[in-house]
C-alpha cells in the first residue's frame, strides 16, 4: 500500500460513510472520485437527518409549542456553527439558500434592485473571470442584460490560471462588482484572491467570492478573506443537498434590499406597503431548509472533528501524488496547473482522441467514478479546444489506492480504443 506524508486515517474514516462498502457492476468496488459534484455523507449526518425528521419535526420561529422551539433551536444552532465555521463577526451574517447558485442569484439581484451607492446599472461594470462555474456566470449575465452594466471578464493563461497582466483596465473605476471562484471546479486552480480583492477595494468595488470548492476542503476565514460576499453549499462538504449559505457583511445586508419576498422575511404587512425583518430573515422568505440545515450542522460538527487544515494537507498529499501518476499514462494532458501547489482537489484532463464521455463510461465499467463533460464550466472548455474533459475529485475519505485504481483504469480504456 501506498504510504504517503500528512494522510489522514482512512481506513477509519471510511468506516463512516456507508456508501463506499458498495460494491457495483457485478462485485467491483466503488471507486468514489466525483467529489467536486457532490460529497458522500457520514453516518453523523444521516442521524441528524433521520432524528430530526423522527423526533422534531415543525415549522420553525412562530410555533409556541415544543415542536416548533426545538426546530427552531435546532435550525438556529446550525446558523451559529456556520458563523464559526467561516469566522463571521456574526451569526446574522449567515443567509441559508437552497444552494451557492442561489446565493450567487441572491447577490445579483440584490445589486439590480439596489440604491446607490451599491446599485448596477448602465453606467457600471461587473467583473467575473473565464474560469467560474456557470453559477457565476449566468446571473451577472442576466443582470448586465437587465441593467444595462457592461460585464468584464478576466481571461486564462495557457497553465489554467487567472490572466491578470491588465488588472487595472478589467477593474476600473466603473466596477461596482467582482465576484470570482476561490478555487475552479474543473481546473483545480487555487486563485490570488488578496491580488483581486486589493485593486477591487482601490476603486470601491464589491467583491463576492465563490466558495463552492473550497468551503469544503480548507480553512476558510471570511473575515481574513476581506470579501464581502461568500457563497458555498452544504452537499461538497458532507452535508445534504438544498442547504446552501451565503455570508454578507452586516452593513450591506442592512442596506441591500430582498430578493425574495412572503412568510418570515417580513416585520409587518398591509395591503399598500411591508417593512422587513432584519437580516437573515430578510432573505430567508418561506419556510426554510430546516432538516438541510441540521444536516449542515452536523457535517460542520463531522470535518471540525477531523480538522479542516488536516483535511487540507490529506488532500494536498493525494494531489501531488495524482499528479506524479497521471503524468505516467500516455497521452493523457491535465487542463489546469500540472502541479500541486496552489491547486485544490479536481484534476480535469483528456486522454488522447478519446472523447471523455467515453472514458467515463468505461472507468464506471470498472467501478470507477468520474464526472464527464464541461463541468458547468463550458467557456474553459472553449479556451482550450477541448470538447469536454474528465475529472476525478478528492475528498477526505480517498485513497492513494483509488488514485492507482484510476491509473489502471485509464490504462484499459486505452487498451479499448486501441
Amino acid at each position: 500500500m501506498t504510504q504517503l506524508p500528512g494522510l489522514l486515517d482512512t481506513e477509519a474514516i471510511r468506516k463512516d460513510f456507508p456508501v463506499l462498502d458498495r460494491q457495483v457492476h457485478d462485485g467491483k468496488k466503488l471507486v468514489y472520485l466525483d467529489n467536486a459534484a457532490t460529497s458522500q455523507k457520514p453516518r453523523q449526518v444521516l442521524d441528524a437527518l433521520s432524528e430530526y425528521y423522527e423526533r422534531y419535526n415543525a415549522n420553525v420561529h412562530r410555533g409556541v409549542h415544543v415542536l416548533a422551539e426545538e426546530a427552531t433551536a435546532l435550525y438556529e444552532g446550525a446558523r451559529d456553527k456556520v458563523a464559526a465555521f467561516i469566522n463571521a463577526p456574526s451569526r446574522d451574517e449567515v443567509i441559508f439558500t437552497k444552494n451557492a447558485s442561489e446565493s450567487l442569484n441572491l447577490v445579483a439581484n440584490m445589486l439590480g434592485w439596489a440604491d446607490e451607492p451599491y446599485r448596477v446599472d448602465h453606467e457600471t461594470e461587473i467583473v467575473i473571470t473565464e474560469m467560474e462555474h456557470h453559477s457565476n456566470i449566468v446571473p451577472w449575465q442576466l443582470l448586465a442584460q437587465r441593467t444595462g452594466a457592461k460585464l468584464k471578464w478576466f481571461g486564462l493563461t495557457d497553465d489554467g490560471r487567472l490572466d491578470l497582466s491588465n488588472i487595472d483596465e478589467v477593474i476600473t473605476e466603473k466596477t461596482k462588482i467582482v465576484s470570482f471562484v476561490l478555487v475552479s471546479n474543473i481546473l483545480g486552480t487555487l486563485n490570488p484572491v488578496e491580488t483581486i480583492i486589493r485593486r477591487a477595494q482601490e476603486v470601491g468595488a464589491l467583491v463576492c467570492i465563490d466558495a463552492s470548492q473550497a468551503a469544503p476542503h480548507m480553512p476558510l476565514d471570511v473575515q481574513a478573506l476581506q470579501a464581502d460576499f461568500v457563497a458555498f453549499t452544504g452537499h461538497k462538504m458532507c452535508g445534504p443537498t438544498g442547504i446552501g449559505v451565503l455570508w454578507g457583511r452586516q452593513e450591506l445586508l442592512e442596506d441591500l434590499p430582498p430578493f425574495l419576498g412572503g412568510g418570515e422575511m417580513i416585520e409587518t404587512v398591509s395591503m399598500h406597503s411591508s417593512t422587513y425583518a432584519p437580516a437573515p430573515h430578510k432573505f430567508e422568505a418561506g419556510t426554510p431548509p430546516i432538516a438541510q440545515a441540521v444536516g449542515l450542522g452536523a457535517a460542520i460538527d463531522y470535518l471540525q472533528s477531523i480538522g479542516m487544515d488536516k483535511i487540507l494537507a490529506h488532500e494536498h498529499a493525494l494531489t501531488e501524488y495524482a499528479v506524479q501518476r497521471l503524468a505516467e499514462v500516455p497521452d493523457l494532458r491535465i487542463i489546469g496547473p500540472t502541479t500541486a501547489e496552489d491547486r485544490g482537489a479536481a484534476i480535469s484532463f483528456t486522454l488522447g482522441d478519446i472523447h471523455p464521455h467515453d472514458v467515463g463510461q468505461v472507468l464506471d465499467e470498472q467501478g470507477i467514478a468520474v464526472r464527464v463533460g464541461h463541468h458547468c464550466a463550458r467557456p474553459v472548455c472553449l479556451r482550450y479546444g477541448i470538447p469536454a474533459t474528465t475529472r476525478a475529485s478528492f475528498y477526505l475519505y480517498s485513497t492513494p489506492a483509488e488514485i492507482d485504481a484510476l491509473v489502471d483504469g485509464l490504462e484499459h480504456v486505452r487498451n479499448f480504443f486501441g
